[in-house]
């Protein structure tokens, strides 16, 4: 799967994402963020060398649910999901060393 390149404002639930069966990346911010613009290059790198992970790019703010129920406050927030459940949290990820840190409990939590 390739990675996500803009964030969009999906309709997804809470209970959409618990049910996920693939190593799946949410990725918590907005468009305009200055802190989302510059990680996105590392994030999209780490990513694109992890095909079998899917990426998520979620519009977060003020009244989106999904971002609350996951206990987002900073962008962008990095939830790396196995099945549903949380296997790693990233916030401002500032190297893709940490990026590809997160990929590898995924992928060893398989």
């Amino acid at each position: 799967m390739a990675p996500a390149t803009a964030y969009r404002d999906i309709p997804l639930t809470r209970s959409e994402v618990d049910a996920l069966d693939t190593p799946t990346v949410l990725d918590f911010g907005t468009d305009w963020c200055g802190y989302c613009r510059a990680a996105s290059p590392r994030v999209l790198a780490a990513l694109a060398r992890h095909p079998q992970v899917q990426h998520i790019r979620v519009e977060d703010g003020p009244g989106r649910r999904l971002g609350r129920s996951f206990g987002v406050r900073l962008w962008p927030t990095l939830v790396f999901l196995k099945h549903g459940r949380e296997v790693a949290r990233l916030v401002r990820p500032s190297d893709e060393a940490a990026i590809e840190q997160a990929l590898a409990q995924l992928e060893a939590n398989a």
